[in-house]
């Protein structure tokens, strides 16, 4: 099949509003578009803070997994101080009152533990989503914007991951 009057432009030919899709690793800035194609890099100084902005979404997703961390282990403490029902193999009983920690008429620690797994599901999908959105970053496969990511990470690490091991359980960041 000849393919001879196919007309294939090459980046320099592109237009300027043209957003380049790169699967190849490169250092070249012209036409980067970041995930969006509203986040157009046109300048240098649009470069740098693109970038900036990459390396504080790289943060932003350690503080986070860090945030969220702190959370479960406050849910964990509330759903622990309510006592379960005797009738669900728990030990509470009449002498609770309103001043038992974290309880309520007619509640028991199974209703917390199922609320507390709804608030975290949601909190894990988010964290998911932040994170398929920092590999999309990534995926520009551009030099400058992978190496803001990987700082990213590191500055989050550094400012928000001081009690938490270095091995990730999230294999997409």
């Amino acid at each position: 099949m000849d393919h001879s009057h196919h007309h294939h432009a090459d980046a320099a030919e592109m237009p300027m509003d043209m957003c380049s899709m790169n699967m190849l690793f490169t250092w070249d800035t012209r036409n980067l578009c970041i995930v969006f194609r509203w986040w157009h890099i046109r300048s240098t100084p649009g470069l740098f803070l693109s970038l900036l902005a990459v390396v504080a979404l790289g943060a932003g997703y350690e503080a986070l997994r860090e945030g969220i961390r702190r959370y479960e282990v406050q849910l964990a403490k509330r759903a622990d101080a309510v006592p379960q029902d005797r009738e669900n193999g728990g030990d509470r009983d009449d002498n609770d009152t309103e001043t038992t920690p974290f309880l309520r008429t007619g509640q028991a620690q199974a209703e917390v533990n199922k609320r507390a797994h709804l608030i975290k599901a949601a909190l894990y999908g988010v964290q998911n989503f932040y994170a398929f959105m920092i590999m999309l970053v990534f995926m520009t496969y551009n030099g400058w914007v992978m190496l803001s990511v990987s700082f990213g990470a590191f500055v989050g690490y550094l400012l928000f991951g001081g009690a938490t091991p270095v091995v990730k359980e999230t294999a997409c960041h």
